[in-house]
């Protein structure tokens, strides 16, 4: 009895963790902290006003549609997790406005720019076409959706450290591309829930077979960015990081072609983020 109550709460806590979005914000920051390492090594710090600015606006944008009943496809899992939105989406906003505090002019501008775009994903605030949100234009959503995670966490953290974005477009074409798979596996694990909401993403276009072959180009795009990179920067172990993760990337979507458990997929499918982040820092 004592074994399945311990399992129990330990999944009541797993789930806490994942439909809160808190395994995502980390994610979030982890990816960032991996931009500011490469810019200044010697800079990089646990918790900084720019960390906490992400993970609160992480928590905010993500845990606001789930109180959203209009929301398509972001339906709270369970009204006893509700109260946990509520709390999250409050810490969210306390979080982002402390790191926004005393930011330069230039983070400013950028943060409200992303932040147009990421509740533009499930709120009409974009005037264009019949469909107001981008999460109803399928082909669009991944690209904004991508775009928005690649700009808060390489070129955010260089406007923040007073460094010149052109100087570094080779991280931020290996993180487009990183955070493109992972965002196609979520469309294509939603694909029928997209269509039945009449949202015809980037999976339906190509096909499940095309897009799994669009997610190996792009791991392997991912690579030769990261091995580019490397006669730039000739740091080894962030080379040997990118590799490891691009092939556990690899190991991962051929798993969850065949094993689709909620809980899982979310764990695995934005895990790549922080071990990216983790093997990057560690070194």
């Amino acid at each position: 009895m004592l074994y399945f109550c311990f399992v129990k709460l330990f999944l009541r806590f797993i789930d806490v963790i994942i439909y809160t979005s808190i395994f995502t914000a980390c994610c979030a920051v982890g990816l960032c902290m991996a931009t500011e390492k490469l810019i200044d090594p010697a800079s990089v710090h646990l918790i900084t006003k720019l960390h906490l600015l992400i993970f609160g606006s992480t928590l905010l944008v993500y845990n606001t549609p789930r109180l959203l009943p209009s929301a398509n496809g972001v339906q709270a899992k369970s009204s006893a997790l509700r109260k946990w939105y509520v709390f999250f989406c409050a810490t969210g906003l306390v979080l982002s406005s402390a790191g926004l505090y005393g930011q330069s002019m230039q983070v400013l501008i950028l943060c409200s720019a992303l932040g147009v775009l990421a509740f533009s994903y499930f709120l009409p605030v974009l005037p264009f076409g019949s469909k107001k949100r981008l999460r109803d234009h399928g082909w669009l959503k991944i690209c904004v959706l991508t775009g928005v995670w690649t700009l808060a966490t390489t070129v955010l953290p260089m406007v923040a450290m007073h460094k010149q974005v052109a100087n570094y477009p080779l991280e931020i074409a290996m993180r487009f591309a990183f955070v493109f798979v992972l965002c196609l596996l979520f469309d294509i694990r939603d694909i029928d829930t997209d269509l039945n909401n009449n949202i015809r993403t980037l999976p339906h276009k190509l096909g499940l077979a095309m897009s799994y072959r669009f997610i190996s180009v792009l791991l392997v795009v991912f690579a030769v960015f990261s091995t580019l990179q490397f006669f730039r920067f000739a740091d080894t172990e962030r080379l040997y990081s990118s590799l490891f993760t691009a092939l556990t990337t690899a190991g991962i979507v051929w798993y969850l072609k065949e094993n689709s458990d909620k809980r899982a997929f979310v764990l695995l499918a934005d895990g790549p983020m922080l071990l990216y982040s983790i093997c990057i820092l560690a070194f």
